[in-house]
């Protein structure tokens, strides 16, 4: 006979079968977010944790799932879109979606969410960090200090006054309008390209990145990966902007064409770069480690425990916005 604390926990597993359902799409080594929260609204599927092989615990759920929590690259793709015949929103948790097929989405009336603007701010923050170490040579002077230089090779090189610079923004979105609002405080001067002019800026517009680059210092790449932006930054992006000129890249590493990027920096075709995203993570081109010019970054511009919590506000106000039949919080618009 069960015991009253089994019957209860009986109880509490007969009722979690009634609450909505959430699929969790991830790849390891990634976690869900605000798991313990979750849990408390939503009965969560998960596959990785389920005794049924993958495709039985995939087939059992076919045809309830309308809801998928992509946890962060994990690909959504036709195929996965196959697998849920009644699906009709994917919930991300990224604030890019390069990795999810948004025309696909878009045929099957599948909305799409992305974390917002709740990382928009530390990247921000970021990127301005980068542009800084780089000009400044901070990580650089760290090094020959704690190396014991400074006694034997006397002062360390002079870096670059940030003020006064012309600072190209690739991605005048989110992202892009916070890098601008922080860099004019230090009397930066700002430009930028992006999909269209926008009005509400007062700064100078450019069709195409080359002709930016060229009116620039640096350029500070924050826009979407698209199959349009995929390698927005080359070799002719490269020789616009000159040997002085400085790269920071905190949107996606297939913006920048990597194998331009190293020959550049290692033959001393452009002054320097800030890289916290590469093509083909987490390994980073091994010509770069030497270079006193770059500064290197484990994909981390995003997370701090104040922008993490602010995914979590993000992530339950989508799903419990889609659940009580109100607009989405953070939709991605279809193109």
């Amino acid at each position: 006979m069960a015991s009253s604390q089994e019957k209860e926990t009986m109880g509490e597993d007969l009722d979690r079968t009634k609450l909505p359902q959430i699929l969790i799409h991830r790849y390891p080594p990634f976690t869900v977010p605000c798991k313990h929260r979750l849990l408390r609204k939503f009965q969560l599927l998960e596959p990785d944790d389920s005794i049924l092989p993958t495709h039985s615990f995939l087939a059992e759920y076919a045809q309830s799932v309308r809801v998928i929590l992509c946890v962060g690259p994990s690909p959504v793709d036709s195929r996965t879109l196959d697998c849920f015949p009644s699906l009709q929103c994917v919930v991300g948790t990224s604030a890019g979606v390069d990795h999810i097929d948004l025309a696909e989405c878009s045929r099957r009336g599948i909305s799409v969410t992305s974390a917002g603007d709740a990382f928009s701010d530390d990247v921000a923050d970021y990127a301005v960090g980068l542009l800084f170490d780089v000009l400044r040579r901070i990580s650089a002077s760290n090094r020959y200090v704690r190396a014991g230089l400074w006694p034997l090779k006397g002062d360390f090189p002079l870096g670059s006054k940030i003020g006064g610079k012309t600072i190209g923004i690739v991605g005048m979105g989110s992202i892009g309008i916070r890098v601008a609002k922080r860099l004019e405080a230090f009397d930066c001067h700002i430009a930028y390209n992006s999909r269209k002019k926008k009005p509400c800026f007062p700064f100078p517009y450019y069709e195409n990145v080359p002709d930016l680059a060229a009116e620039s210092d640096a350029l500070i790449i924050c826009c979407a990966l698209t199959d349009k932006t995929r390698h927005i930054i080359n070799r002719d992006v490269m020789k616009a902007l000159g040997k002085e000129g400085v790269i920071i890249n905190v949107g996606r590493g297939a913006l920048v064409n990597e194998k331009d990027l190293v020959k550049f920096l290692v033959e001393g075709q452009i002054g320097g770069a800030g890289l916290d995203v590469f093509e083909n993570e987490p390994n980073v081109p091994k010509e770069l480690f030497g270079l006193d010019n770059v500064v290197l970054s484990p994909h981390r511009a995003v997370a701090t425990p104040e922008s993490l919590q602010a995914l979590e506000e993000v992530v339950i106000g989508n799903l419990d916005a889609f659940f009580s039949n109100k607009p989405l919080i953070s939709q991605v618009p279809h193109e």
